[in-house]
Parts: structure tokens; C-alpha cells; sequence
């Protein structure tokens, strides 16, 4: 158990997919076109869950005993929260 937590911790120094871009994609409007328009897609995600999340038509949403889907939300605090998407893994 201590490892799974271990590995499940988010640090407070954690870089989320979408978060920063690369210094040297910045020179490339193409390339800082496409990190926006991915970034902007990222975001749009947050809304989707949460909207999925407040719809009681999801029976799979709603209920006794269900808890809210938020693994893919884009960013997390740090610790165990069971949402964000980090930049890289170590296992």
C-alpha cells in the first residue's frame, strides 16, 4: 500500500499535459499554433467532465456511493486526488 501511494502522490512541482510549452516551440508558429489549439482542447475537457458529472441522466454519474469521474481532468493539487494528467510517469 505504501508503494501505490508513493507512486500515486502528485508533487507540488507536478507539470501537467498542456501545462507549459517548450521554449523552443515558441520560434515556430506552427508548432505554437498547434500547442494552443491542443492546449484549448485540454481545457475544453475539464467542462465536458464536469458537465458529465452533474447530468442525472448518466446513471453511472449518480447515486449512492458514486463519486464524481475526474481522472482525466487536466490538473490536480498536489497528493493523492485521483485527477490530473502529469507530463511523464516513474515507475
Amino acid at each position: 500500500m505504501t508503494i501505490l501511494d508513493v507512486l500515486s502522490t502528485h508533487s507540488t512541482d507536478e507539470e501537467y499535459i498542456a501545462d507549459k510549452m517548450e521554449p523552443s516551440w515558441e520560434e515556430a508558429p506552427a508548432i505554437k499554433g498547434a500547442f494552443e489549439r491542443f492546449r484549448g482542447k485540454v481545457m475544453e475537457l475539464t467542462g465536458i467532465i464536469d458537465g458529465r458529472n452533474l447530468d442525472e441522466g448518466l446513471l453511472n454519474r449518480n447515486g449512492a456511493g458514486v463519486v464524481p469521474y475526474e481522472l482525466l481532468k487536466p490538473r490536480s493539487e498536489s497528493g493523492v486526488t485521483g485527477m490530473g494528467v502529469p507530463n511523464s510517469i516513474s515507475i
